[in-house]
């Protein structure tokens, strides 16, 4: 029986090891560095304590853990060529990285129900928006990644694994492990691909019915100012949804272990998380304002996302 597996990464890449190392290191340092200036901002200047930059500070927040379960190893693979993954070790990064990936996907559903109410809603945004609804918001993605990936996890981990050991990718994830097994993973990539389904393509429908209600409502805003304002809410939110499904899709929806996953994962793994800090900082005039008036010396200590609350959620 498989004891270890082997993660090939990009061994067929060998004269670009040190330079693909030091893409990823330099991407995954600016990432945290990028996320945790966001939630230092969220933290620290009142004029961000609103529902919208709670979503987003938490999604800063989920990036970090996200890009944390398999950069750092495969940074290991590519300066070190230590490619061995325990079998224990490899499906609880799989289950862990995957109930991220859909935990993600969900709250980039609540922040598009968000910015949709706050368009759609102003007057009554703050009375519907209240403390205990921005809570269950915020909490609902966590629970609804964690329990669907661990039934395709338990479906997979249940195969027999007795002879190849070799996963073609840089982290261990559920195609590339159903290629491997003995037995017949009909069954699993089956629910694989059913849980895949509720786990990206229903989100992504949700976010695109938000989106068709919220350009429905600025085109019938007459001011061209108005327009530009209300869009510019939203635009950036839309920009990271765009980016990070357009991959997840592909990969995910259809899993069939191709070789080219891994060159996709690295959109939704990498490059993804490393630009969505600037997006939102860069095309968000709020957060330029408060980068411009924070000083940034203080020392980035241990921040939690529920300490990050709404201003008129602590008035009352």
């Amino acid at each position: 029986m498989v004891t270890e597996f082997i993660l090939l990464a990009f061994s067929n890449l060998q004269n670009l090891q040190i330079l693909l190392f030091l893409f990823v290191l330099l991407s995954f340092l600016s990432c945290v560095l990028g996320n945790s200036t966001i939630l230092v901002l969220v933290r620290s200047e009142r004029s961000l304590h609103t529902p919208m930059y709670f979503f987003i500070s938490e999604f800063a927040f989920l990036e970090i853990i996200f890009v944390s379960i398999i950069i750092p190893k495969l940074l290991a693979i590519l300066i070190d060529a230590n490619r061995k993954i325990s079998f224990i070790g490899c499906f609880a990064q799989l289950y862990v990285f995957d109930s991220l990936g859909v935990t993600e996907c969900y709250l980039l559903a609540v922040m598009a129900f968000d910015r949709d109410l706050a368009i759609n809603n102003p007057l009554h945004y703050s009375r519907i928006m209240n403390h205990a609804l921005c809570m269950e918001l915020a909490v609902s993605p966590w629970v609804i990644g964690f329990v669907l990936t661990a039934i395709a996890t338990v479906f997979t981990a249940k195969l027999e694994f007795c002879g190849p050991n070799e996963v073609n990718h840089f982290y261990c994830d559920l195609a590339p492990l159903q290629h491997l097994t003995c037995s017949d993973p009909l069954v699993s990539s089956l629910v694989s691909s059913s849980l895949a389904v509720f786990a990206i393509v229903v989100p992504f429908m949700i976010i695109l019915g938000f989106y068709i209600h919220i350009i429905a409502t600025i085109s019938k805003i007459k001011s061209t100012i108005g327009k530009q304002k209300a869009f510019s809410t939203c635009s950036s939110h839309l920009m990271v949804a765009s980016l990070f499904y357009c991959s997840a899709i592909v990969v995910y929806v259809k899993p069939k272990g191709s070789q080219h996953d891994k060159y996709l994962a690295l959109m939704y793994t990498v490059i993804t998380p490393l630009l969505n800090p600037f997006i939102y900082t860069l095309r968000n005039k709020d957060v330029k304002a408060a980068l411009r008036k924070s000083k940034l010396i203080r020392v980035l200590g241990s921040i939690k996302v529920s300490d990050i609350q709404p201003d008129h959620y602590r008035r009352s």
